[in-house]
């Protein structure tokens, strides 16, 4: 029979117990919806991502749909590379996640769904003003999905 080494028997649980970022930044495939024609503020992104949640007393699974829409430039952070726009997405989905997983207003994933677009809105706008998610997807974007 094969036994764990002690060390690694001790680190496991504390392994299990690590917080894993769900969100990556490459799960927000941003394409340029406006262009930006002039130096300044302007331009518009969009990303598009179905989040597949499962019903922990069902076990069904729910999609959970949303649009991300960012500006391409804006007066406060000034060019935003798609890079930094994934990477400010994905942090900020993640902390509307862990807000909304530590105290979901309902166990409907439907509910919960729009708890997390809503709280996820709120975070990003105050990252980068202007920013929003949305219930509906821009039509030039194609869907990611992501299983959280």
């Amino acid at each position: 029979m094969f036994t764990l080494p002690p060390l690694l028997v001790v680190m496991l649980p504390i392994l299990a117990g690590c917080s894993i970022n769900r969100y990556q930044p490459g799960h927000f495939r941003f394409v340029t919806v406006v262009e930006q024609t002039e130096p300044g503020a302007g331009g518009w992104r969009a990303a598009c991502i179905h989040a597949v949640v499962i019903n922990k007393a069902t076990f069904e699974p729910f999609v959970c749909k949303f649009g991300v829409g960012m500006p391409i430039e804006t007066e406060e952070v000034g060019p935003m590379s798609t890079l930094l726009a994934q990477r400010i997405a994905a942090d900020c989905a993640n902390g509307a996640l862990s807000r909304v997983l530590a105290s979901p207003i309902s166990p409907s994933p439907g509910l919960v769904c729009e708890q997390f677009k809503n709280t996820f809105d709120e975070i990003l706008d105050r990252a980068v003003l202007g920013s929003r998610v949305t219930t509906l997807c821009d039509k030039k974007t194609t869907p990611t999905r992501v299983d959280v």
